[in-house]
């Protein structure tokens, strides 16, 4: 067990290009807890240390617990790469966005399922502006305006 319930979320337009990455960081137990949620069937552990990561499971965690959009259209994410360094999952995504941003909605459930104190942190850098943002079970979906 770990004292707090923590996740970091970055997401970073890249200029020029219609992609955002995606970046997050997690605790490793509790990433297995909440996968849980879509997926009790397998043995987790297990299945994770095997390598490569099961992207297309991981696809769909993120996708069904992170949701953004980029002028009101939902964005699928795709998993680039995963690892596992001292029980913390880190995870990087790629999302195809269109070229011109002009508001940004997201909403995080991770793990606001299972802990009342778990907190969302975000960062979203778009153009030349950066937004920090917590998120938490009961406010768990923000929008910004993208000038």
């Amino acid at each position: 067990m770990h004292p707090g319930h923590v996740t970091m979320t970055s997401i970073d337009y890249v200029q020029g290009t219609d992609s955002l990455k995606v970046f997050c960081r997690m605790e490793f137990d509790d990433f297995l807890k909440d996968l849980q949620t879509i997926d009790d069937d397998r043995n987790l552990i297990r299945l994770f240390n095997k390598q490569p990561f099961p992207s297309d499971l991981i696809n769909q965690y993120f996708n069904s617990k992170v949701f953004i959009y980029i002028n009101n259209k939902l964005l699928i994410g795709k998993l680039l790469r995963a690892n596992i360094t001292d029980n913390e999952i880190n995870l990087n995504l790629i999302y195809r966005s269109g070229k011109k941003p002009k508001s940004i909605t997201v909403r995080n459930l991770i793990l606001t399922g299972w802990y009342s104190d778990q907190t969302n942190l975000m960062i979203i850098r778009i153009n030349n502006s950066e937004e920090g943002i917590k998120l938490t079970p009961a406010h768990n979906e923000e929008t910004l305006i993208i000038k």
